[in-house]
């Protein structure tokens, strides 16, 4: 036999209230706190998770290999773009480097030579008392000699460079990570793991976050470009704090996942508490529509069995009603009702009150703000 859910919820009540002792039986009107359904425009919201980027996360990699010699930073502090971070142990480069430089200064002394030989040549070779061939042959020495003393300079030029990359400084200012490698690590551009820190401007934050391909939809059917690009975008912390910025919707990305069924979206917002770093988890709140004369009751008015709701109504006459409602999106603390109810009914917060159907209660009137914002799921 098919039991409704009116009858369903009196038979809980009637059983709760027949278990009970003979003397709870002979109990005063219970006094219950009763509220009015409240109606009002309620702007819908949709909330996210979503991470946290610095606007620039750099990661610092050795262009040279050796051993770290010493560490110029404090792990988790701000640096400043050139300053030193770490260095690496310059021997045997700075020999190359000396090694180009002689190799140079001997081209150079050769260059000399040939251009002192090329000179007494060619007025010779202008008296006919030297052959064309040893003026050519001179030419061609002292030509020789000019790309000698290029070619040495630009080996000594690279041998130079790579003593600089022993010298390790900051490319932007930031906060500075943990460091992957200590005093006396050996380091090696070709290592697979060879990001050894990572520094990420704070200025501004990036959050990024994934939106379904039926919020991508909704969004572009119902909203402009030019509203999009106008949302305010709310950011709460994990201990629920909301942040007082606001950020504005970046990108999207190019594609949905066909794996996940969803689309990264990015929003950029400036973070001039300082209270965001880099990899946090945050909520994205940001209005997506509005409902208008909205019917609203608190939480703790709606019972639900299963996937079924139900209301206490009080009458006029003091007597509850277990009625059945349709509920649809929350707001805080509360259900937007949008069946079952009209404004201005009266509602129970049953609570642990012992009642049941048809009961007369002694009905507490409690004035109730409702919340003017609602998150849609």
């Amino acid at each position: 036999m098919k039991i409704s859910p009116i009858t369903g919820f009196a038979i809980l009540l009637f059983l709760s209230v027949s278990c009970s002792k003979p003397e709870e039986k002979k109990a005063l009107i219970p006094e219950v706190t009763v509220v009015k359904v409240g109606q009002q425009d309620v702007d819908t919201y949709v909330e996210y998770v979503g991470q946290t980027y610095g606007q620039s996360d750099v990661e610092i990699k050795p262009r040279v290999e050796g051993w770290v010699q010493s560490i110029h930073f404090i792990e988790g502090s701000a640096v400043k773009q050139g300053q030193l971070l770490y260095t690496i142990q310059d021997d045997e480069l700075r020999d190359r480097e000396t090694a180009a430089s002689a190799q140079l200064a001997q081209a150079g002394i050769l260059l000399s030579k040939a251009k002192s030989d090329l000179d007494r040549v060619k007025p010779l070779a202008e008296m006919n008392a030297l052959s064309q061939r040893d003026l050519d042959a001179a030419q061609a020495t002292y030509d020789a000699q000019k790309e000698a003393v290029a070619a040495a300079q630009a080996s000594l030029n690279n041998a130079q460079t790579q003593v600089s990359y022993t010298r390790i400084t900051s490319p932007i200012n930031g906060i500075i990570g943990i460091s992957k490698v200590q005093v006396g690590d050996y380091v090696s551009k070709t290592s697979l793991q060879s990001t050894i820190n990572t520094v990420s401007a704070v200025g501004s934050i990036r959050v990024r976050f994934s939106i379904s391909e039926n919020d991508y939809l909704k969004f572009k059917q119902t909203m402009t470009r030019e509203q999009l690009q106008n949302v305010q975008l709310q950011f709460a912390l994990s201990d629920g704090t909301i942040l007082p910025e606001t950020g504005k919707l970046d990108f999207a990305d190019r594609n949905v996942d066909p794996s996940t069924g969803s689309m990264i979206v990015q929003a950029n917002l400036e973070n001039k508490s300082r209270i965001l770093r880099p990899g946090q988890y945050v909520k994205v709140r940001f209005k997506s529509g509005e409902i208008p004369g909205a019917l609203l009751v608190p939480q703790g008015a709606i019972n639900q069995l299963q996937s079924i709701y139900m209301a206490v109504l009080v009458n006029d006459s003091n007597m509850v009603k277990p009625t059945p409602v349709k509920v649809g999106e929350r707001i805080g603390s509360n259900w937007i009702v949008t069946e079952g109810i009209k404004a201005g009914d009266r509602v129970a917060l049953v609570g642990n009150a012992v009642i049941k159907p048809g009961m007369v209660i002694k009905p507490v009137e409690k004035a109730y703000s409702y919340d003017s914002t609602a998150v849609s799921k």
